[in-house]
């Protein structure tokens, strides 16, 4: 029975939490805010939403109403996936919680937004839990759970997760899969009785994660639908889950979780010891994905070390010169980039010892003298003299076979003892758990990064953990590993506060929040093909903001695709993000280098507004076609983007409505040709398009809509919209 309630708001969302006499708290409502909470005449919530929350006790279930808990187990009735799972020496684990406290505080700093912890206990089973519950001023929801180990015995976690519910109306799942170079690519089903579980066992987020596991009312889409989301913030071995089950949720009809995936007896604590789940974020909306999104992304934009700079335009050497490091032919590369208006210059792999290819020299981090025989001394003050910051390529966390580190120090290697994992991209994997081991690559960084002063690490993970395990005792290595890694961010940030660090792993195989927690943008993908790079940015983006998707202008013929595409797409397909090149640019016609140039200079022409403002996406009946934006928080600009994907059975696209703007406001729209002006099939273009732009009302262009030109296939369009 609901003792008291405890309701948590803002920006339009509710938490609502029954507090029990005895138990732990249940979930009575997550969704909308509820009308005439917090009023003073019901100071501890929504009046009667206990009374109308409260289950039945049907035939042939338990015996009295059941309420899920924020940790649900089978003490409470709940048969579904259990909330937390261990066991004491072999003596199974079924907690029945006392609650020991409950505190309420405001998120400091705050005007809106709360958060909360409770404690409780279960002597008889020798464990104590503490749940953290924060609602931030976004609208997300943060859980995390803690347990300890009270009992003398030790006691071995199988699963710790964040469970929250959600309502009948949650009819369909979707839930991003992929692979290298199509990662996050969107599959939905019903989400019937059952119980539909993402769960990734690659050591890494991996290039197939859920990203944001969302359910919803049917056919919900980016612009219409309510939806609810989880995330879970960690870079290792990971868990998501959507389940139905014929006897509901108590309070509720179905659950969405996420957590940490543990192996066997990776977490087993000693009296006293405890374990916390990373933060699991939740967020719903009512107004589609892109709701979902403007919740993350307002949250992302509110940490304290989120970018504040104008990200840069980059030039990346890998695809210009690959593993062929020559002082002369990269500093014509800089010049080259320079001249064109590029800030930032990344050396990516090929410049430590032994590294002519991808089979020696990792985990050699001492630059290779044969190629370099002045260290990197001359080309990054050649950079510098330019005016362009200096990036540098490492990958920590692995080692080639055939390296001196290996050599020296077989033991170091997180695989059995004797037997080495399965090798992939040449590579094995380093044990950051062992202290010998973090402290020879935190030295070798901290040495690298104070000889040469580099702006930007591009910090790479080319392989997923097979057999991850400590030797000599064999046991599981992903939790600790995931840790080590997390803490050789750490230590380095610390030692180098100005120093941003891009996480890459072989593309986009560690995108999420608990890496984010500690670098400053993410490598979509290895992809740089311009429509791969549409699709799979548009799903980044449910997550993470454009300002921290790296985002590259590659050569015509994209080197994972072999497809050819024509610099204006390319060009488009990059401004969103955060816009870099990597291409042999010494190559490029006169005519090439002066589109790349105007389009670096629209590029920090709107990057203030890209980076700043809310993203939108249109749900197109037209598979054809796509057409993705951002509206400035004011809804005085915006900037869309209409790319034609291939050709389509209509003669003409017809009107496409514009998502976002004001209905209030007038709009001046424009073209930007810039990176080009598209080809397109017709006769007569649509009069506004052959005049150039129009002004209209944000209601003619968000409801009514405007007509495309009928694009080529592999073409897109780009219109700027400022207030009339």
């Amino acid at each position: 029975m609901t003792h008291r309630t405890v309701r948590l708001s803002a920006a339009g969302a509710a938490l609502v939490l029954g507090i029990p006499e005895t138990g732990l708290p249940h979930v009575l409502h997550w969704g909308a805010d509820l009308p005439g909470t917090g009023a003073p005449e019901v100071p501890e919530g929504p009046e009667g939403l206990a009374e109308a929350a409260a289950p039945p006790a049907a035939n042939n279930d338990v015996d009295l109403p059941r309420h899920v808990s924020l940790v649900p187990t089978q003490g409470e009735g709940w048969r579904g996936h259990p909330g937390i799972a261990g066991h004491h020496e072999g003596r199974a684990s079924f907690p029945r919680w006392r609650l020991r406290e409950v505190a309420e505080h405001p998120l400091e700093g705050e005007r809106e937004g709360a958060g909360g912890a409770l404690t409780a206990t279960a002597a008889a089973d020798g464990l104590e839990l503490r749940c953290e519950v924060r609602m931030e001023p976004s609208g997300v929801v943060r859980v995390r759970h803690t347990a300890t180990n009270t009992a003398p015995e030790p006691w071995t976690l199988d699963s710790l997760l964040a469970v929250l519910p959600v309502p009948r109306e949650a009819a369909e799942v979707l839930d991003p899969t992929g692979r290298w170079c199509r990662e996050r690519t969107p599959q939905r089903r019903e989400l019937g009785m059952g119980t539909r579980t993402r769960a990734s066992r690659r050591g890494r987020t991996g290039h197939d994660a859920p990203l944001v596991l969302t359910a919803g009312t049917p056919g919900f889409g980016f612009r219409g639908g309510e939806v609810w989301g989880v995330h879970t913030a960690w870079s290792g071995d990971h868990l998501h889950l959507a389940e139905r089950l014929p006897e509901g949720a108590g309070q509720a009809d179905a659950v969405i979780a996420g957590g940490e995936l543990l192996h066997p007896g990776e977490v087993r604590l000693a009296q006293g010891e405890s374990y916390s789940t990373p933060w699991v974020f939740f967020a719903w909306s009512d107004h589609g994905l892109d709701g979902l999104s403007e919740r993350f992304h307002r949250w992302a934009r509110a940490r304290p070390h989120h970018p504040s700079a104008p990200r840069p335009v980059v030039l990346n050497t890998w695809e210009a010169v690959y593993f062929d490091h020559d002082l002369a032919k990269l500093k014509r590369l800089a010049d080259t980039a320079a001249d064109i208006g590029v800030e930032r210059f990344v050396l990516d792999d090929g410049w430590f010892r032994g590294r002519r290819d991808d089979t020696a020299g990792l985990g050699d981090w001492t630059v290779d003298t044969g190629v370099w025989p002045e260290g990197l001394h001359p080309l990054f003050d050649h950079v510098r003299a330019l005016g362009m910051e200096v990036g540098l390529w490492v990958e920590p966390e692995m080692v080639n076979p055939d390296s001196d580190l290996a050599r020296a120090h077989p033991d170091w290697l997180l695989t059995a003892e004797g037997r080495p994992a399965p090798p992939s991209r040449n590579q094995q994997v380093l044990d950051l758990s062992r202290p010998e081991a973090f402290r020879h690559v935190l030295g070798h960084l901290d040495a690298l990064v104070a000889e040469y002063r580099p702006d930007h690490l591009k910090w790479d993970h080319n392989r997923d953990l097979l057999e991850p395990v400590h030797a000599p005792t064999g046991a599981a290595g992903t939790h600790r590993q995931t840790r080590a890694a997390y803490a050789l961010l750490d230590r380095l940030r610390q030692a180098h506060p100005r120093l941003e660090i891009e996480s890459c792993a072989s593309g986009g195989g560690r995108v999420d929040l608990g890496i984010l927690a500690r670098t400053d943008r993410v490598w979509a993908s290895d992809t740089n093909d311009p429509l791969e790079r549409l699709a799979l940015q548009r799903w980044t983006g449910l997550l993470v903001p454009p300002e921290l998707v790296g985002a590259h202008v590659g050569a015509r013929t994209a080197h994972t695709t072999g497809r050819d595409a024509g610099l204006p797409l390319r060009c488009l397909a990059a401004l969103t993000g955060h816009a870099g090149i990597e291409w042999d640019i010494t190559r490029c016609t006169d005519g090439e280098l002066a589109v790349l140039d105007s389009w670096i200079g629209l590029y920090k022409e709107l990057r203030p507004l890209l980076h700043t403002g809310r993203t939108v996406r249109a749900d197109a009946p037209d598979p054809a076609e796509q057409l993705d934006g951002v509206v400035a928080q004011d809804g005085g600009a915006a900037v869309f983007r209409y790319a034609r994907l291939a050709t389509s059975v209509r003669t003409a696209p017809g009107r496409v409505r514009l998502p976002g703007l004001d209905p209030g406001r007038r709009y001046r729209l424009a073209v930007r040709t810039e990176a080009g002006l598209p080809a397109v099939l017709e006769t007569a273009p649509p009069a506004w398009y052959a005049a150039g732009g129009l002004t209209a009302s944000g209601a003619v262009l968000s409801r009514s809509g405007l007509q495309m030109p009928n694009l080529d296939p592999s073409q897109a369009l780009l219109l700027h919209l400022t207030e009339a």
